[in-house]
């Protein structure tokens, strides 16, 4: 039995995905052109960021055809963009073009954006409606929503542990805990990161390169390091790997700064108590910095305290069919005093990944 035709904005959604890797920080949007005799005529999605968006490269396209736009409808996952940035406005280039009619999935939650494109184009006389696939469109940009709505990244916790909840033996050992297949289903997740996020004492540890090596990607997410008295050794192999490093410190120890920064990598400060790392405060300011999803990679202490602080939005977890007996916990918080202080959590998904489980959680309540 043959697969189900796509809908215009079904193929828009799945031409969208293949801005992943490739468009941050500007969210990942798909295009579809549809002729009045409902035929595809132009597809296109988000390219780098300073290039041409979702909606230009299906125009584009439209043209390579030898087709007109004019009195066609546009099937677009997020609203076409209203304000001058990198690149001329979205909504410009589509009254230009004569189209009829847009269909977005979802407003834009940018509020540069926010409803402005969709009126831009009501007063040109195109007629636009919103709605189809609007969750679908909302979760592959979650982390652009988080950083527009609430000045900070989605987070996404990934921990690889044994079926009694072990993320490492005792000593420290945990590679490698799932098999290949989990291990490359978790490079796909950092290609979809602006930044990977680890802590002092796994590059200590384990002298992680924190890149994107198992999935083909464009882009290098930025790697981060919360070191709070600036101990990341100079020969750190991330410092070697493609893309940039930054690491965040409480104290500034100024030859130790030195030494990393001759090794490529930006300093950072966010002073918090106990001369720790006040991660809300780094959390802002990878906003700031244009971070969309930051991926977390670390170890049970500093998950414990992303855990504490009630900073997770999401756990990725991938579950290896394995009991290791005593050894090191997910994250290290509590100890709790009631069953009811726990952190709430309800499963998103549960999918087989080679011989081990991927488990994907979210809290109850997410801030």
């Amino acid at each position: 039995m043959a697969a189900p035709e796509m809908t215009p904005m079904q193929e828009a959604l799945a031409l969208a995905h293949g801005a992943i890797g490739l468009s941050e920080p500007n969210p990942r949007v798909g295009c579809v052109i549809t002729a009045p005799d409902g035929r595809v005529i132009g597809r296109g999605h988000t390219q780098q960021a300073g290039g041409p968006h979702a909606e230009v490269m299906a125009l584009r396209d439209v043209l390579a055809r030898g087709e007109s736009a004019r009195g066609a409808t546009v099937h677009v996952t997020l609203e076409p963009c209203s304000h001058h940035g990198r690149t001329p406005p979205c909504c410009d280039a589509l009254i230009e073009a004569g189209v009829a009619r847009v269909v977005m999935a979802i407003e834009d939650p940018n509020p540069l954006v926010a409803g402005e494109g969709a009126a831009r184009l009501r007063a040109a006389g195109i007629t636009v409606e919103a709605g189809p696939l609007a969750e679908e469109a909302r979760e592959l940009n979650i982390g652009f929503f988080s950083r527009m709505q609430r000045q900070r990244p989605w987070v996404r916790l990934k921990a690889a542990v044994s079926l009694d909840g072990r993320s490492a033996l005792n000593n420290g050992a945990s590679q490698w805990i799932t098999g290949a297949e989990a291990r490359a289903d978790g490079h796909a997740y950092r290609k979809r990161a602006g930044a990977v996020l680890t802590g002092v004492g796994t590059v200590h540890d384990d002298n992680p390169r924190l890149d994107v090596r198992l999935v083909e990607t464009t882009l290098q997410p930025l790697r981060v390091v919360v070191d709070s008295r600036l101990e990341t050794p100079p020969a750190a192999r991330m410092l070697d790997a493609p893309g940039a490093t930054l690491i965040y410190a409480a104290v500034l120890d100024a030859s130790r700064a030195t030494a990393l920064r001759e090794r490529g990598a930006e300093i950072a400060l966010a002073p918090g108590a106990n001369a720790k790392v006040d991660l809300p405060a780094m959390l802002a300011d990878l906003a700031r910095r244009g971070i969309n999803e930051l991926h977390v990679e670390a170890g049970h202490k500093l998950n414990g305290s992303f855990v504490r602080e009630r900073l997770v939005d999401e756990f990725l977890v991938y579950m290896a069919p394995k009991l290791l007996g005593i050894g090191r916990e997910l994250a290290a918080f509590g100890p709790l005093d009631a069953l009811s202080d726990g952190l709430e959590l309800h499963y998103t998904s549960v999918t087989t990944i080679g011989r081990d489980l991927r488990i994907l959680a979210r809290p109850a309540k997410i801030a």
